[in-house]
């Protein structure tokens, strides 16, 4: 027998009555082709680059990992590597026109892990070696009894807190954490934040490794980077929450046609890169780090110099 609509048991929907979405809905809406996987498969290489760098941070600090490097070298590199793979997914995803909120979301999850918890994990751990109890090889929980320690480990903290912060900002105003053709951030991105932390204990280990053991400039200049990376963590987690305009590098220099002479600069960088990598890497990060600040004081002074001309 046929049932008519008043003998249905479910109430008929309405053409304004908006469709629930379900599990189907949601596959179908984004579902990408054979060309849309490699962008998320360069976000997961970055997401496994952090928790390698993560692991490889917890390793004793007698490790001797390839070419002879500390178990913070490979970490640090490790990070670096995920900085790479996290400024290709966004091209890919361009190119191959799979740019979808999952995508974005996945970014700053992964994002989180990889310049958030490792470069704070890997900055505790080589301050453990300084300000530990009793000298002893243990990272710094926040239960130590040394006040130094416990300072550390707050600082730490903070630049987690202010890394979540900064992410969850950034999938709110770009819909979902899609990068878009904007030549500013809002605030320091997470991985120029990472990247500054990492380039200082990098510069650390490969001070220390010329060292070899004795004192004398080189160990005085390790210490000095120990006592300049708290201060960094937290200049670091105050210009990430901020509303600070950062330039984007990709955006703005790799997008766009440029000079000759910007052409040969770039060469040049590279060049000291390959002679002097971690000392220039620590002040290409500091310089970026520093720039938001110094740029938004050089667009106010000369707003000012402006009005009072005009008076």
């Amino acid at each position: 027998m046929r049932l008519s609509e008043e003998d249905t048991l479910v109430e008929p929907r309405s053409p304004e009555t908006p469709r629930t979405p379900g599990f189907r809905g949601f596959g179908r809406r984004n579902r990408v082709g054979p060309m849309g996987v490699w962008p998320t498969l360069f976000t997961l290489g970055n997401l496994i680059a952090g928790f390698a760098a993560i692991y490889f941070a917890a390793k004793p600090l007698d490790y001797e990992g390839p070419w002879g490097w500390s178990s913070l070298t490979v970490a640090g590199a490790l990070v670096l590597i995920g900085m790479f793979l996290d400024s290709v997914d966004g091209s890919v995803a361009r190119l191959t026109n799979s740019v979808t909120d999952f995508g974005g979301m996945l970014d700053a999850v992964v994002d989180m892990v990889t310049f958030g918890i490792a470069p704070a994990f890997i900055v505790l751990n080589l301050l453990s070696q300084y300000v530990g109890p009793d000298n002893t090889i243990v990272i710094i929980s926040p239960d130590t009894s040394h006040s130094l320690g416990k300072l550390c480990w707050a600082i730490a903290a903070i630049y987690v807190c202010c890394a979540a912060l900064r992410l969850a900002r950034f999938a709110v105003e770009t819909k979902g954490g899609q990068l878009g053709d904007h030549l500013f951030f809002r605030g320091l991105p997470t991985p120029g934040a990472a990247g500054a932390l990492v380039g200082l204990v990098l510069l650390h280990e490969h001070l220390i490794k010329l060292a070899d053991g004795a004192s004398g400039t080189m160990t005085w200049l390790a210490g000095v980077i120990v006592v300049l990376i708290p201060a960094m963590s937290l200049l670091t987690s105050v210009v990430m929450v901020s509303t600070i305009p950062y330039r984007h590098l990709t955006n703005q220099y790799l997008r766009v046609r440029r000079s000759f002479g910007y052409t040969a600069r770039v060469i040049m960088l590279l060049c000291l890169m390959l002679w002097f990598f971690q000392e220039t890497l620590a002040i290409v990060f500091f310089a970026y780090v520093l720039s938001g600040p110094v740029g938004l004081i050089n667009e106010r002074s000369s707003m000012d110099h402006g009005e009072a001309e005009e008076l």
